[in-house]
């Protein structure tokens, strides 16, 4: 029998393992399904006896990386190769994972909240580069987060405005992130974590999610400090960013391509059906150059405007915060990935530094992920990183070696040392100043 936890909803028993117990699949919403398809996350009722987190939950509905493809092929290499971490897609798919160390009871650890990326489009929480062994080996207690993407999560259309109570629609899988993380603050008390400190990260889209959630009154309180890993958006962004009417328009194509007449006709579609369309329309919105465009809106309530406009405005919420990128990352061009030089995504991670020096005599701590991956040619491409930051080498294809262990456990003890205080600085990471007016000091890892 496993370590048996209690919730606000009744009790949950974990998976022993090597120093530390795994919470998979834990519900923290009601399915989205049926007549709660595009509406705000549901609280879960209780249950009864004991709710035993033993498999990962099912994932939301996508269409995950395929071997050839010109851009994505080498992601299913790297990420998507093994089949006993694909789990089962669907739209009932609001859970989350906790791993915990063994000796936490009476604690009050760090806390990381763990967003993945995927471009709000797919990715999910049980990734095989995700992991919290060399977290909880650390002393803090990791938490993964499924939510809802791409037109299941994000979709904005005049008829969803006239049914919600505020007038607004989209952000359902933004507002499945803050349920998540409520439910954290609520619970990770009793696993041994301390809701005071919760440090919510991401990389990618997860970075966007959390730049979002920092952005968002919502969550206020609930934040101690901040990792945007590869997305953030100041003064050019790598997201759109758009307000809920720029969001409504991409929704009514998306509309118009499923043929419904009605709000009851689209919420009678089936998954299946919705899946299809959504490939169309992704197709549609790539040939037209529009890429990616189901994303969290400024629609008044979850965000008072656009992430960009509150981060010219100073409005950044007074915490500690850690940013960088890789080498080849998003909007890097060629002769600066040949070169190495940081590109714009980096010169956005000085701008939200020096703002939040500005505003809040905070800046943050930068990094420039460099290292060159062993096995190809592919060099440190974009999510290259996860691998090192989450210590799962040993499930990676690639031929690491000492050199590649040792960046990972620095890059482990950097981020659970700034999880811990706020600073990525000491035990096993070495030296890391800020980012400021005055030093514009940036850690490589090379």
């Amino acid at each position: 029998m496993g370590k048996q936890i209690q919730t606000t909803k009744g009790l949950i028993e974990g998976v022993p393992c090597d120093g530390y117990v795994l919470y998979k699949g834990i519900p923290y919403a009601k399915p989205p399904v049926g007549e709660l398809r595009w509406k705000a996350p549901q609280e879960m009722d209780a249950w009864d006896g004991v709710f035993r987190a033993d498999a990962f939950g099912k994932i939301t509905v996508q269409d995950l990386p395929e071997p050839g493809h010109p851009i994505m092929g080498r992601f299913c290499k790297e990420f998507y190769n093994n089949p006993d971490y694909i789990p089962e897609m669907s739209e009932d798919c609001l859970y989350l994972n906790i791993w915990t160390p063994d000796d936490c009871d009476g604690k009050k650890l760090p806390v990381a909240f763990w967003m993945h990326g995927g471009g709000f489009s797919g990715g999910y929480s049980s990734e095989m580069e995700f992991d919290g062994e060399a977290y909880c080996k650390k002393g803090v207690i990791l938490v993964s987060v499924e939510y809802r993407c791409n037109i299941f999560g994000f979709l904005a259309h005049p008829w969803l405005d006239a049914e919600n109570e505020r007038g607004i629609s989209g952000n359902y899988g933004t507002l499945d992130q803050i349920a998540a993380l409520k439910w954290v603050y609520e619970n990770i008390e009793n696993f041994g974590g301390d809701p005071q400190n919760i440090t919510v990260f991401g990389q990618s889209a997860g970075s966007m999610s959390t730049q979002t959630l920092i952005s968002s009154e919502l969550t206020e309180g609930m934040i101690a400090k901040a990792i945007m890993q590869s997305g953030i958006s100041c003064a050019v962004g790598v997201g759109i960013a758009p307000t809920l009417a720029e969001e409504e328009e991409f929704g009514a194509i998306f509309v118009k391509i499923t043929g419904a007449k009605s709000i009851e006709e689209l919420r009678a579609l089936s998954t299946e059906e919705l899946h299809a369309a959504h490939q169309h329309f992704n197709a549609k919105m790539w040939m037209e150059g529009k890429g990616l465009v189901l994303v969290p809106n400024a629609d008044g309530y979850v965000l008072k405007d656009t992430v960009k406009n509150q981060w010219a405005s100073g409005i950044i919420r007074n915490i500690p915060y850690m940013t960088g990128v890789v080498n080849d990352d998003l909007l890097a061009k060629p002769e600066e990935v040949k070169a190495k030089k940081t590109g714009v995504l980096m010169e956005e991670c000085k701008r939200w530094s020096l703002k939040s020096e500005e505003v809040n005599g905070k800046p943050a701590y930068l990094y420039y992920f460099s290292h060159d991956l062993p096995g190809d040619d592919w060099g440190a491409f974009h999510s290259s990183e996860l691998w090192y930051t989450f210590g799962t080498l040993g499930r990676c294809w690639r031929p690491m070696n000492e050199e590649d262990y040792a960046i990972s456990e620095e890059m482990v003890s950097a981020w659970t040392n700034f999880m811990k205080n706020g600073n990525p600085e000491g035990e096993g990471a070495g030296e890391w100043k800020s980012y400021s007016e005055k030093q514009g000091y940036i850690k490589e890892f090379k």
